[in-house]
C-alpha cells in the first residue's frame, strides 16, 4: 500500500512541475506585456519569443539578418516590474551604465563593445530572436521569458526560470 500511494504521489508531483514552470512563463508574459505597455512611446517589434522595444530608431539602411554581424553594448537585467533598475542588473559592458549603478570594477577589459554573428555564435534565444531585424545605431530593450532564456539552469546570479531585460545599444551591422 505504501508503495501504491508513493508511486502516485511522485506522479502527481511529476505532472505538477511542468504545468508550474508554464504557469512562471505565462506570468513572465504578462509582465513583459505590462513592460511594453508602460511605454507607449517605444516601437514594440515581437519575434520569436522576444520583444523589442525601440528607443531610438537606428541610422542604418539595412536591418540585421541571420548570419549578419552585431556590434553593440549592452546591460542585462532580471525583469521586474514596468522598469529597470541598477539592483537587477547582472551584467553589463557599457561603462557608463556600470558606474551609474555604483558597481566597482577592478578590470576594465570588460567594457568592450560585443559583437557577434547571428546565428553561428551562441546567444541566449531570446537576445538572437530580439537582435534580429535591429539597425546600426538603433537604442533598444530587448525582453523574454526565462523560456527563451537559461530555462531552469541557475547562471551566476540569475535565478532559474528568469525573464530577462537587455538594453542595447548598437554600434553596427554588417550582413
Amino acid at each position: 500500500m505504501k508503495k501504491l500511494l508513493l508511486t502516485v504521489l511522485i506522479c502527481l508531483v511529476a505532472g505538477c512541475v511542468p504545468q508550474a514552470v508554464q504557469q512562471a512563463y505565462e506570468n513572465q508574459e504578462n509582465a513583459i506585456a505590462k513592460f511594453v505597455d508602460a511605454h507607449p512611446d517605444w516601437t514594440p517589434t515581437y519575434n520569436g519569443g522576444s520583444v523589442r522595444l525601440t528607443v531610438k530608431e537606428g541610422t542604418s539602411e539595412e536591418t540585421l539578418e541571420e548570419g549578419g554581424i552585431v556590434s553593440f553594448y549592452y546591460a542585462g537585467y532580471l525583469l521586474s516590474g514596468t522598469s529597470v533598475s541598477a539592483s537587477n542588473l547582472f551584467a553589463t559592458n557599457d561603462k557608463t551604465i556600470a558606474e551609474a549603478s555604483s558597481w566597482t570594477v577592478s578590470d576594465e577589459s570588460i567594457f568592450q563593445i560585443e559583437t557577434v554573428e547571428l546565428g553561428t555564435d551562441p546567444l541566449l534565444k531570446g537576445l538572437e530572436n530580439g537582435l534580429k531585424g535591429v539597425r546600426g545605431g538603433e537604442e533598444c530593450y530587448i525582453l523574454f521569458s526565462g523560456k527563451y532564456a537559461y530555462g531552469k539552469k541557475i547562471v551566476g546570479t540569475i535565478p532559474s526560470k528568469s525573464a530577462l531585460v537587455y538594453h542595447i545599444t548598437v554600434e553596427s551591422i554588417t550582413n
